[in-house]
């Protein structure tokens, strides 16, 4: 049995009693150790195997973690902290902060007086959804512009879906109806964080300005400006608004605020409300004059801008450009399906507004192949001066200029470097007018099949006869974009006209297309109205641009701006393939102020009623350290809403004072000389 114990054979040699076992230090025994030797040995081999694996993904979710982890951390303390504790950091840094002009002129005794209408610009005007297809489903009155912009990462395609219009009527295309938010949050903010009118608002409502004397003449910015009234009647309700402002504050006038293309907007309004109906809105000559103490303009391109050239010839900007310059082809590219410059051209050019910025006046304004108004501009002068007080008259003189500079402005359009450069009689150029645009682009290569644009049916024949003309002024500037551009521009030509009036009392200056052209549209009779042109000045600003031949694989957009055109030497006006000018980093000097500065001045035939005119610039200071935010001193053309100085002279007009009360002009650029030498009939 297994369980009894088993007895040793006799024959069996006994064996010694086994010797106790070694011991060491700790007591084990050499196999003991061993055994332990091994498993630290696995135990180190595992962990040594853990290692390897940890793979990239994880790294990317530890890092992920840490941000989450650090950002809910640092949002917990500034919630826990004192509201005063941010402000309290900033001074011990930057020393003291000013008084919002609000708050400073509250201490000077002034209050709400003239009801303030604000007239927002292009872009910065929120835009939702009212009826939309199947992909924008759960979209409804949800922002497609301002705001956050989820949906555009989303679902992108159907984003540009719902903003582009109708290529055919500019109007809604079937089954969409996209409309402008209302109310004071129309325009506030564009973004999160990124204000428009917010401070402005703020710091009237600080010497008691609400909601019943302040109005947001919010519109559809992509539609034209009369469309804006077929579809929607903003128009008529931005002239019963006024009526009811006006007869609810003691019959005082209004102030109106516009700002970038609100500018042209409200001029075309200015000439509507006083036309008869049913194309205008019957107010007769004299409503300006009984509703209007000032228009008071800010950074208005009441002359067009070169930029929205760019931007219409090949979707493009100086940024752009850039980007285009470092990544080259990613905008271009067919990789998961992004084309996203292509996708931008086609949306963009069924915004009828764009065409409203286009280049007015031709040569005589802008500058010929030889001669521009700005000549002899540098770019190397560095202003110094503060704009928080300071009223001067025109020097005379850009500040003091290093070396002499011909750049040829005129030239908006250059096709090569040397040809942006070189004199005029050495330029062999081809007329592109009559050519034969060839076959399509779209044959050539499959990434064209899917974003339609008009250079699908351009031609090869079409590219070559625009790069050989070699060079476009703002007088050939239409022809080209009616050459590249035909169904986009033959809607723009309803809307809205480039040229200069030889004769302002013609019957045909009636016509809607020319009432926001201020080279073809007389003021209002409006004697004691005071129209004011407040921009920013000191910052590099587009002019003109070197352009080239995109590779044959952006078959869609076969231009593009040649970022590697650079000055001489790295302090030159040409940069990155764009010359730059002074202005506000998106209208330049010339066209934000040649009206006030001379069209307008005086009695003219565009101001037969002498109505007083004043130039406000304000001299660009960019913030001293990041606490400062966008900085109050700005300059740049949505940045200067929060410049204290210009809402301080809003505030001062609206609480009753004048242009002469201001100080008058306010002026640090050449705008006076540069307008001397535009030779226009006045």
């Amino acid at each position: 049995m297994s369980l009894l114990r088993r007895r040793r054979a006799p024959s069996e040699p006994t064996l010694p009693p086994p010797s106790p076992p070694l011991t060491y230090g700790d007591g084990a025994s050499p196999a003991a150790s061993g055994a332990e030797r091994d498993d630290k040995e696995k135990k180190a081999k595992g962990k040594k195997e853990v290692r390897a694996r940890w793979s990239c993904m994880d790294s990317c979710c530890w890092l992920i973690g840490c941000i989450c982890t650090v950002w809910w951390l640092l949002l917990f303390l500034y919630n826990a902290m004192p509201s005063s504790f941010p402000q309290y950091v900033t001074e011990a840094i930057t020393g003291p902060m000013p008084d919002p002009p609000g708050v400073k002129l509250l201490k000077e005794g002034l209050r709400a007086r003239h009801p303030v209408v604000f007239v927002p610009g292009i872009v910065t005007g929120g835009l939702e959804l009212w009826e939309g297809h199947h992909c924008a489903d759960g979209l409804f009155r949800k922002r497609l512009w301002g705001g956050t912009f989820g949906e555009v990462y989303k679902r992108p395609l159907c984003w540009v879906e719902h903003m582009s219009l109708d290529n055919e009527t500019g109007l809604d295309p079937p089954g969409v109806r996209v409309r402008p938010v209302t109310g004071l949050v129309a325009a506030d903010y564009f973004a999160p964080g990124y204000f428009v009118w917010a401070v402005l608002i703020a710091n009237l409502a600080r010497i008691g300005y609400e909601e019943k004397t302040m109005y947001m003449a919010a519109y559809d910015w992509r539609l034209s400006f009369q469309n804006t009234e077929v579809r929607d009647q903003t128009l008529s309700r931005i002239k019963s608004n006024i009526e009811l402002l006006v007869a609810t504050n003691g019959g005082n006038k209004v102030v109106v605020i516009p700002h970038s293309m609100g500018a042209l907007y409200f001029l075309h309004f200015m000439k509507w409300v006083e036309a008869p109906t049913p194309v205008g809105g019957g107010g007769g000559k004299d409503w300006c004059a009984k509703h209007i103490k000032a228009v008071m303009n800010i950074g208005g391109p009441f002359l067009g801008v070169p930029k929205a050239v760019a931007g219409l010839f090949s979707a493009e900007a100086k940024d752009v450009a850039v980007a285009r310059a470092i990544a080259p082809g990613v905008l271009d590219s067919d990789y998961l399906g992004l084309q996203t410059l292509r996708y931008v051209m086609h949306m963009t050019r069924t915004w009828d507004s764009t065409m409203s910025m286009i280049p007015k006046g031709g040569d005589t304004i802008w500058g010929g192949i030889d001669w521009s108004p700005e000549e002899g501009y540098e770019c190397n002068s560095k202003k110094l001066k503060s704009n928080d007080s300071h009223v001067s008259q025109d020097s005379g003189s850009e500040k003091e200029k290093s070396q002499p500079n011909h750049i040829n402005y005129g030239r908006i359009i250059s096709f090569g470097k040397d040809v942006a450069e070189m004199a005029s009689s050495k330029i062999e150029r081809i007329d592109f007018r009559d050519a034969i645009k060839g076959n399509s682009l779209a044959h050539s290569n499959a990434s064209c099949r899917d974003v339609w644009t008009e250079y699908h049916e351009f031609g090869w024949g079409g590219v070559k006869a625009v790069a050989d003309y070699k060079a476009f002024t703002a007088g050939s500037m239409l022809d080209l974009l009616h050459f590249v551009a035909p169904k986009m521009m033959q809607r723009g030509s309803a809307h809205f006209s480039y040229g200069i009036a030889d004769n302002l009392d013609d019957p045909k200056y009636s016509h809607y297309k020319y009432w926001s052209n201020p080279l073809e549209t007389k003021l209002p009779h409006a004697p004691d109205m005071e129209i004011y042109s407040m921009y920013g000045v000191g910052i590099p600003t587009e002019r003109a641009y070197v352009y080239k031949l995109s590779p044959t694989s952006e078959c869609n957009i076969p231009f593009q701006i040649d970022a590697s055109a650079e000055g001489e030497n790295g302090q030159s006006c040409l940069q990155g393939g764009v010359f730059l000018v002074n202005g506000d980093e998106t209208v330049p000097v010339l066209s934000a102020g040649y009206m006030c500065a001379r069209g307008w001045r005086g009695k003219t035939r565009f101001n037969p009623s002498s109505i007083r005119t004043y130039i406000r610039e304000y001299d660009h200071a960019p913030p001293a350290t990041l606490l400062e935010g966008r900085g109050t001193q700005s300059g740049a053309h949505v940045d200067i809403m929060g410049n204290f100085a210009l809402i301080e002279d809003i505030i001062r007009v609206a609480a009753g004072a004048t242009g002469e009360n201001l100080g008058g002009d306010q002026v640090y650029s050449d705008i006076f000389k540069w307008s001397e030498r535009i030779k226009l009939r006045l």
